[in-house]
């Protein structure tokens, strides 16, 4: 039996901003020897703090780190549970999932630390042989910038995939309301020209169509360029609209990744025919919400790639999770040499590096996690 957990911190690290906010949360989890493990939330980090605060009222409003302290951090669905049923009078979804997938990511460090094993034994063991993943890659931009402009600035990132062997990689489309769909099929067709035809290229559409018909014409111009899957066609809630655009499209459709708790996940794969969820490692209730909706995607016959975008925490906490996910062909993955985001550069050290489009899964006790003290003390103010 471990040494139980004593504290639970929540430790707002905020930066300035570029067109992609990168302001985070770490949730520092301590037990009774000094042993902590790390994870981290999504939400606004000010927020996230402040709900970490919230006194006791009644039974079904109680303070969600109270919940986990003085308990085993081996015991996961436990832990989980507890956390949970904090958040029934406040609602069992947004920023409450936050907070459970901060502590619970933290948890799986902390005992894979107690007991000298990597995370990813912690989590049902490993299913591949190496890990894959495919890399989001976002060209820094104006807001304005023409299709031509992005296309030019996804060059030198398309380039050095194809320098570090990666086998797949995601471009998106950045909101613009005043360039049509005929211009969007041109555009894509211009960067699977650049991608080249050796790796599988997905295209994140950041929520552009509400009009599921418009999505259907521009992808089924699309099918001879062999896109691998197209995320957030439509708007996040619009269930029908989903489940009438996977109908319609050959090409892989995916949904839910600003989803919470795998009861929302099982309602995409029963309304929705989706081939691939999304849910959130920060978001959807954590790691342990996520080995459960891994369970149900398999039972639908659907991958499960979470979504990704925070720092080397995560990617950490993606390492282990996807060598454990054996439906999922990929893990999405927010890479340094590929975005020169502040925390994404300096939150963590030793990021493993791409090797012919493979990244090495540490085998080092916990998530593996390296924290860049020097900075995160000199960020936050936080003695660690």
């Amino acid at each position: 039996m471990g040494a139980n957990i004593v504290s639970v911190e929540f430790i707002p690290v905020n930066v300035a901003a570029t067109n992609w906010s990168e302001n985070t949360v770490i949730v520092k989890v301590t037990d009774e020897n000094g042993v902590y493990g790390l994870g981290e939330a999504d939400g606004p980090p000010e927020c996230m703090k402040a709900f970490s605060e919230i006194e006791n009222e009644h039974k079904w409003l109680n303070n969600i780190k109270e919940a986990v302290i003085g308990r085993d951090p081996l015991e996961f669905r436990a832990n989980y549970n507890r956390m949970y049923d904090t958040t029934k009078w406040i609602g069992m979804r947004g920023l409450g999932l936050f907070a459970i997938s901060g502590i619970d990511m933290a948890l799986y460090d902390l005992a894979g630390k107690q007991l000298g094993v990597p995370a990813y034994k912690l989590m049902g063991g490993a299913q591949k042989a190496q890990l894959t993943p495919y890399f989001t890659l976002y060209p820094s931009v104006a807001a304005d910038a023409t299709l031509s402009e992005i296309v030019e600035a996804y060059k030198p990132l398309i380039a050095k995939a194809k320098e570090r062997g990666a086998k797949a990689v995601k471009v998106c489309i950045i909101p613009n309301d005043k360039v049509s769909d005929k211009e969007i099929v041109a555009y894509l067709r211009e960067l699977r020209e650049v991608i080249g035809w050796d790796m599988d290229m997905m295209v994140d559409c950041l929520y552009r169509w509400t009009d599921w018909q418009k999505a259907r014409w521009t992808f089924r111009q699309l099918e001879d360029i062999d896109l691998y899957f197209i995320e957030a066609c439509l708007q996040h809630d619009d269930l029908i609209g989903h489940q009438k655009l996977a109908a319609a499209i050959n090409t892989r459709l995916c949904g839910a990744e600003m989803s919470t708790t795998r009861f929302e996940a099982q309602e995409w794969l029963e309304k929705t025919g989706i081939s691939v969820v999304q849910s959130d490692y920060n978001r959807c209730g954590g790691v342990t919400e996520l080995l459960r909706i891994m369970d149900i995607c398999e039972h639908h016959n659907a991958q499960l790639m979470p979504h990704n975008w925070k720092t080397g925490i995560t990617a950490a906490a993606a390492r282990h999770f996807g060598i454990v996910c054996h439906i999922s062909e990929y893990v999405e993955y927010l890479h340094p040499d590929f975005w020169n985001g502040t925390l994404t550069q300096q939150l963590t050290l030793n990021e493993p590096k791409i090797i012919d489009g493979a990244i090495e899964v540490s085998d080092k006790p916990g998530l593996g996690i390296e924290l860049n003290i020097e900075f995160v003390e000199q960020v936050t103010g936080h003695k660690f």
